[in-house]
């Protein structure tokens, strides 16, 4: 992209692209936290979220594609795990995973305006590791959400990327599909770090995959969470380009 072409997307990002996004996802806050206090918290806690994401991506001319659909099937849970390379692995995958689920969300997100609202009457799940006794709230909750047929989706590594690679895995995600017996989907994303990186706000019209690979089967015997963790973890670094793949 050359310097003209950069500095009038950057013009069309912040002057027009921008307040549409903040109108856009107040009325989509809105209306989750209406809908939802209404009922059928698992429709309306999805949907309106699917078209904003698709909106977004659209608003700031990111195109998504998706390899790997054909590996998970309609009204089935699972616990997708995926690498965080940016902000857009929230839109890319909400809009583009097209599979209900509930997202694992750091409980410091609760205290976004109107989002955080919008978040809590969906029913995602807010996680607290800062105690025993939040952890215990967290899986019972979570145990809530998977009873009904409902998946999750969580970033194993916390949070988003400094540089494009994966950062060390924490052993939540895999314990919780241990503890419940389900199949594990990881999920690689790649582009979102070009799309916004974490140090900067600024974006870059880009193309972010999405590839979604066959679910890893954690059997109750025998249970292993290192080999879980190493499994996906594999799987994902397998579809990155190769600047990006684990040394």
């Amino acid at each position: 992209m050359n310097k003209l072409v950069r500095t009038l997307y950057l013009v069309y990002q912040y002057l027009i692209a921008a307040p549409i996004f903040v109108v856009a996802t107040l009325f989509t806050a809105l209306l989750t936290m209406i809908t939802c206090s209404v009922g059928n918290r698992d429709y309306w806690g999805y949907w309106p979220a699917h078209w904003w994401s698709r909106f977004t991506c659209t608003l700031f001319l990111m195109r998504v594609i998706v390899e790997g659909r054909e590996n998970i099937r309609k009204g089935e849970s699972y616990v997708f795990v995926a690498n965080h390379q940016g902000a857009y692995d929230i839109w890319a995958i909400y809009g583009y995973l097209d599979h209900n689920f509930k997202w694992l969300m750091k409980k410091g997100l609760e205290k976004i305006f109107a989002v955080g609202t919008a978040c809590k009457k969906a029913g995602h799940v807010f996680v607290d590791d800062s105690s025993v006794a939040g952890i215990k709230e967290t899986i019972e909750e979570a145990e809530k959400t998977l009873k009904h047929g409902m998946s999750v989706v969580i970033f194993p590594e916390g949070s988003r990327s400094w540089d494009g690679r994966m950062t060390p895995f924490k052993r939540g995600a895999f314990m919780l599909a241990g503890e419940f017996g389900l199949p594990v989907v990881p999920i690689t994303i790649d582009g979102s770090f070009r799309a916004m990186p974490r140090s900067t706000y600024n974006m870059t019209p880009t193309t972010i995959r999405l590839v979604i690979h066959k679910p890893i089967v954690a059997g109750e015997k025998g249970f292993n969470t290192r080999r879980l963790m190493a499994d996906c973890r594999e799987a994902i670094n397998s579809a990155l380009p190769p600047e990006d793949q684990d040394e």
